[in-house]
């Protein structure tokens, strides 16, 4: 009787985890695929990206700055007819009426110098003026060539700073997008296995369900012959109907990952995603030295604290400038005027300006030299945080590679005690069959299946999460052994 008992049980039952039947629009996607997508279509992606686009035009606009700018001015026309406040010779006031066309315009080319931050422009001007009304005539006034040099002394050298720090801005803002993509990849890791065990505890159930509605089918059969007492009997009844909430409580989770991860990924509702479970990589293992000197090389931190350094020695230097104030200004040319276009050019007049400016106080009270003061302090202040985030930085990818390298080896465990639970609870089954067991020895053997199937999944995630949160870190593909770099220009024009 009870060989015919368990060859029932195992005739009935279907071990192997049920699949829920395939939608009209199913997607089969790997890991790698789903992070290959999210790279394009995730709303995070389209944020790095505006980001990256951002730095990009500041730093055009940066080195546009360094080249000559060509610029025209003008009036075309001005026309005025009103009456002034006119003080004549002996003092008195009269009011004069000025009826007047007037035309005028400029071409420039003007250029930064980046060696001592001064600017120098070439001119060229032509006015026009028509004296309307009574005794009308018409006036020009040329400047063909012009050349005016502006220029501070003891000043800070705006240029020459600029074209340290920006620079390293925009290799930050790379560094910070390549980052930012990798963040992608390590949400869109989360999504994934979310839905994988999410689906992976809903054929669990549904399968349980499977296992106990069967088992009390045989219990029915068994109560009758007097084999198991009422008690069990209602233990199994009793674990079929959770099993069945528990079947309902997962579905739902179930649909709620599917739809966190293809929202994250840009597919329609009508779209169901299945996943695969990606294998860990054999032989895989991290080296700190390593990975700190990757993460130094390519990591937006890295450009971070020179950024910070040089912005905190640019702002001692300005508020040294800032005690005194002196500017050279010069403006070597020539100028023609006349009532008819040809004389204005011929014969030509010198027009010469040269202004030295300055502003150097006498007594302050310290005012000055306190701003002086209040930079370097804050410099200080900005390197020993620079030194603190470092150690911070050093020791966070100290414990990532430990923790890489020691989930490896978890992994494994994990995928040894998944193995031997199936195994004890398929022993089980058949123990219980027999008689040899209770109901509760059945229902231990079976959540230790279903922990460990559970635990063999998270572990998984855990290797993978560690992995790409390394890369992403470092901006280094550890399989490849090559840097993770792009295309910028083309992506920030795309």
């Amino acid at each position: 009787m009870r060989k015919i008992y368990l060859w029932i049980g195992l005739a009935c039952m279907v071990l192997s985890p049920m699949k829920a039947q395939e939608q009209k629009d199913t997607i089969r996607l790997t890991l790698k695929e789903a992070i290959e997508r999210a790279q394009v279509y995730s709303v995070d992606a389209a944020v790095a990206l505006n980001e990256l686009r951002t730095a990009y035009w500041e730093y055009r606009t940066h080195r546009a700055d360094q080249l000559p700018e060509v610029m025209f001015s003008g009036t075309l026309p001005s026309y005025y007819k009103q009456y002034s406040k006119y003080q004549q010779s002996d003092g008195s006031y009269t009011y004069v009426q000025n009826n007047a066309l007037g035309l005028n315009g400029e071409i420039s080319i003007a250029q930064n110098i980046a060696l001592t931050g001064g600017k120098v422009s070439l001119i060229t001007s032509l006015d026009f003026t028509r004296q309307l009304g009574h005794g009308a005539f018409s006036e020009y006034m040329s400047v063909p060539v012009s050349l005016m040099l502006s220029q501070p002394i003891f000043g800070v050298n705006n240029q020459k700073w600029k074209r340290k720090i920006e620079p390293v801005r925009y290799e930050e803002a790379k560094a910070a997008f390549m980052e930012n993509v990798e963040q992608v990849t390590l949400s869109t890791i989360t999504h994934y296995f979310n839905l994988l065990l999410a689906e992976e505890n809903r054929s669990i159930c549904q399968q349980n369900l499977l296992n106990a509605n069967k088992l009390y089918d045989i219990a029915l059969a068994k109560r009758k012959i007097g084999h198991i007492s009422e008690s069990e009997l209602m233990r199994l009844k009793q674990s079929a109907l959770q099993a069945k909430g528990k079947l309902t409580e997962a579905q739902a989770t179930y649909d709620a990952k599917m739809f966190q991860l293809r929202s994250f990924l840009g597919l329609s509702e009508q779209d169901a995603i299945e996943t695969v479970v990606p294998e860990a990589v054999e032989g895989i293992r991290m080296d700190y030295q390593e990975v700190l000197l990757k993460a130094h090389e390519n990591n937006a931190f890295a450009k971070n604290i020179r950024r910070r350094q040089l912005e905190a020695d640019y702002d001692v230097a300005t508020a040294k400038g800032n005690r005194r104030d002196i500017n050279l200004f010069a403006k070597v040319g020539y100028t023609g005027k006349d009532r008819n276009l040809a004389g204005a050019y011929n014969p030509l007049k010198d027009n010469q300006v040269v202004e030295v400016g300055l502003s150097i106080p006498i007594l302050d009270w310290g005012k000055r030299k306190g701003k002086v003061k209040v930079a370097e302090s804050n410099r200080d202040v900005a390197l020993s945080k620079i030194r603190k985030e470092e150690m911070d930085f050093n020791q966070d990818i100290f414990l990532l590679v430990q923790n890489f390298n020691n989930q490896a080896a978890q992994l494994e465990i994990a995928a040894e005690v998944d193995t031997l639970a199936e195994k004890r609870y398929h022993t089980s089954i058949e123990t219980f069959m027999i008689g040899k067991i209770d109901i509760l020895d059945l229902n231990d053997a079976q959540s230790s299946k279903d922990d460990a199937k559970q635990k063999h999944i998270q572990e998984l995630y855990y290797y993978w999460y560690y992995f790409y949160n390394i890369r992403s870190v470092t901006l280094y593909d550890f399989m490849n052994r090559c840097n993770l770099d792009a295309d910028f220009e083309a992506i920030v024009k795309r």
